[in-house]
């Protein structure tokens, strides 16, 4: 069984068949999925999946390419919406120099506000980081007592030794079962597998053998493959540590 740590079933690209794509998951070998917000609309509709589903949970919070939505009250509604009792994490929240380098600024504001957020909730963050390396690793290193994952890390390998030493985990996707994913088996190399999360960025980030497809969390065993053969470990023996991770980080019953 395993735990797909980053899956978006709020997206409009399942509003088709979101229901029935779901209900498949437990029998496809899915013990849980966390669905992550990205603004206040998707996080509501994240925790209400996971109100539907015991298997699904949620992570409130803002992505930085939401900035627009950002406004003095929007830390008020992260706090509220995290005390559901399905939320288990901040995120995902942080920088994203690929798509606007403009609003560095209000980017920043977002993520430092809520980092302090979940110190102050006890909860662990989810961390969107986009060509924005050296600033997420220098801010998150202003605060060592946070814990949490980069999600699909595409940082240095000697980024991910730096976090590795600070305790974090670092999620690994679809693009590790690509022909380019040099930099990405260089780090999968450093990282031991008591700090690998799986994730499937769903609908986005499909593996092969189903680029150009809808990704759901069904097709996780192939980035599972993947990894195990990096690592030269049993598929099962890496379903069995992923797992423990995320019930270890995210508190997952």
């Amino acid at each position: 069984m395993y735990i797909d740590t980053h899956a978006h079933y709020d997206s409009e690209k399942f509003n088709s068949d979101r229901d029935a794509v779901l209900s498949e998951m437990p029998a496809a070998g899915i013990e849980a999925i966390i669905d992550p917000g990205c603004d206040e609309a998707s996080s509501l509709a994240a925790l209400e999946l996971a109100g539907r589903y015991d298997f699904v949970y949620a992570a409130v919070g803002w992505q930085p390419e939401e900035w627009e939505s950002w406004d003095m009250y929007s830390p008020a509604t992260v706090r509220r919406l995290a005390a559901h009792p399905k939320c288990v994490a901040i995120g995902e929240i942080g920088l994203d120099y690929y798509w606007d380098k403009e609003h560095k600024e209000i980017m920043y504001d977002m993520f430092v506000t809520q980092l302090e957020l979940a110190l102050e909730l006890n909860k662990p963050v989810i961390i969107h980081d986009r060509e924005a390396h050296a600033d997420c690793l220098a801010i998150t290193g202003r605060y060592p007592d946070l814990r949490g994952v980069f999600h699909c890390f595409s940082g240095s390998r000697e980024m991910a030794q730096e976090l590795l030493e600070r305790g974090w985990y670092l999620g690994f996707d679809g693009p590790v079962t690509y022909k380019n994913a040099r930099k990405a088996l260089e780090v999968l190399e450093v990282t031991p597998i008591d700090r690998i999360l799986l994730e499937t960025d769903s609908p986005y980030l499909p593996p092969v053998p189903h680029r150009g497809e809808r990704n759901d969390s069904a097709k996780l065993h192939f980035i599972a493959e993947r990894i195990a053969e990096v690592k030269h470990v049993e598929v099962e023996e890496l379903a069995r540590v992923t797992s423990e991770n995320a019930r270890r980080l995210f508190g997952l019953a």
